[in-house]
């Protein structure tokens, strides 16, 4: 028993100086830099309610998305048909809720029609035909199911874009998850410029290369009439000391030569001769050689840079660009050119967002409730203290030392897990102040009714830990259980109570049966004491 008396000392000292070391970071802001390389520098993450910060509720528009799948199927569809020799009046195929209009020239075509959707789109069947002045309009709708995947998977689509945008925008500990069919919940603690945060969140980052339309009737596309296959943008700049928006109108060729999906990454430069940051494009091998294409058939003529429907500049292409890169320049902050990088890396959101819910949470607030919740901590702990040392007396002051080294040890687990503490998550370390020293008073209840039998103080200890470890075990596991299914299916606040209490169970189980078994083994044996009251 003696041998293994020190193992266990070693144990548990070993256990309190790693969570001292993981709650180091947290109580010192100013770590040396040797600590930083070796040892653990997180601290324990503060949720939303206690540091304040972003509360989002977003709307992803996925009809929006239907609509653009639905062009991008229509292009596909009159192409193909015009290989199949089917003829198509007008350049355009008009489209509109989840249905589009073409016009045959020959009624004769629409059974050829109905074989090539068969055949190649079965998504869409044929809801109506009528003749007009200009041929056979035929109505194509999309089927529900293919509307009801494309707009699931904007949503999903939407959520892993934003958390890629969120997690490069450096936010620690950011909530985010869908809510409904179309909805998103983001929540982002720490945050105090939160316009700067929304316009990273919403920002659509629909990237794309048009070239311009120099030869086209600019004055008249400013009255309607705009070419067709072109449709007129303008370029959007502000003077930053004047704060005046300047519109310049350009017209541009409808069709798309290259889109942001073939970028690999972006980055922010600054200009050595302006000393203005600015942000360079490399693309996906696929896209070097598009761009690389593009720039050598089109040497000479002006390539728009769009972004989001605006065009951000249009250079004259001088040579052939090999080599996949480019740059978007325009009169950004830095922050401006950071977050415009960010939004190219993470992509483009498939559909516009709309935001349904917007809460800020003042750190004030945050404060306060540390300062009640911390408050309430000490007092709670004090009365069980005061409690256990007048009843049990050694014995007492034995598990009140446990109970302190128990909450040593959920902060330093919250800090090595980088779970995040959250209001509801104090609640549950309140809970386990009050529930930790239940084991040893069960122990101790034990060890007095075996002294009254005439036991040894040894022998009184030992029956007092073997005969309460079921009980303890057995309340302990179930209440163990009951938390982690909150924490597998609560969210927020009820998943931040779980995951304290579910710490502080495994502790208080830790503290009060090994710890405190140990001490009074150490002075049975040791220091040979002839009575420990309890």
């Amino acid at each position: 028993m003696k041998g293994k008396l020190g193992w266990r000392a070693i144990l548990v000292l070993a256990v309190l100086v790693a969570s001292v070391v993981y709650l180091v970071p947290s109580i010192s802001g100013n770590l040396p830099l040797w600590w930083s390389n070796v040892l653990p520098k997180d601290k324990v993450q503060l949720g939303l309610d206690l540091q304040g910060g972003m509360h989002l509720i977003l709307e992803v528009e996925s009809e929006k998305a239907v609509e653009t799948q639905l062009g991008i199927f229509a292009d596909d569809i009159k192409r193909a048909l015009r290989e199949e020799r089917v003829w198509i009046a007008g350049d355009k195929v008009q489209t509109s809720a989840g249905a589009m209009e073409l016009v045959l020239k020959n009624e004769e075509d629409i059974e050829k029609l109905k074989e090539f959707l068969e055949k190649n789109y079965p998504e869409f069947s044929i809801e109506e035909t009528r003749k007009d002045d200009s041929g056979v309009v035929v109505t194509l709708a999309m089927s529900a199911d293919e509307q009801k995947r494309i707009r699931q998977f904007a949503t999903s689509q939407a959520l892993e874009t934003i958390r890629n945008r969120v997690d490069q925008f450096g936010v620690s500990e950011p909530d985010i998850r869908p809510q409904g069919e179309d909805r998103l919940l983001i929540q982002l603690p720490g945050i105090s410029d939160t316009d700067r945060a929304l316009k990273l969140i919403g920002k659509t980052a629909l990237l794309e290369f048009k070239l311009v339309d120099d030869m086209g009737d600019l004055p008249a596309a400013e009255k309607g009439d705009v070419p067709p296959g072109d449709e007129l943008l303008y370029e959007v700049r502000e003077n930053r000391e004047t704060g005046r928006v300047t519109k310049t109108p350009v017209l541009v060729e409808r069709r798309s030569l290259l889109t942001g999906q073939y970028v690999s990454d972006a980055r922010v430069q600054i200009d050595n001769q302006f000393n203005e940051p600015y942000v360079t494009l490399k693309f996906n091998a696929k896209g070097a050689r598009l761009f690389e294409r593009v720039t050598g058939e089109n040497v000479k003529r002006r390539l728009a840079i769009i972004l989001d429907g605006v065009v951000n500049s249009a250079p004259v292409i001088q040579e052939k660009i090999p080599g996949g890169t480019a740059r978007i320049t325009g009169n950004f902050t830095m922050e401006e050119a950071r977050d415009l990088a960010i939004v190219l890396r993470a992509g483009a959101l498939p559909a516009p967002v709309k935001v349904l819910e917007e809460r800020t949470v003042g750190p004030s607030l945050g404060k306060d409730s540390i300062r009640k919740g911390f408050i309430s901590m000490i007092v709670g702990g004090l009365v069980v203290i005061l409690v256990m040392a007048v009843y049990y007396q050694i014995g007492g002051l034995i598990a009140d030392a446990a109970l302190l080294l128990n909450i040593v040890l959920i902060m330093a687990a919250l800090a090595a897990f980088g779970a995040t503490l959250t209001l509801p998550g104090m609640a549950g370390i309140i809970l386990t102040i009050g529930m930790a020293v239940d084991a040893n008073v069960l122990i101790f209840e034990r060890i007095r009714e075996e002294t009254r039998l005439g036991k040894t103080p040894r022998a009184a200890v030992e029956a007092g830990f073997g005969r309460a470890l079921v009980t303890i075990i057995d309340s302990n596991v179930t209440t163990l259980i009951a938390a982690l299914v909150l924490f597998q299916f609560g969210t927020g606040p009820v998943k931040g109570f779980a995951v304290t209490l579910s710490i502080g169970i495994v502790a208080s189980v830790f503290t009060a049966v090994f710890v405190s078994r140990l001490v009074f083994d150490y002075l049975l044996l040791r220091v040979r004491v002839k009575r420990i009251p309890v």
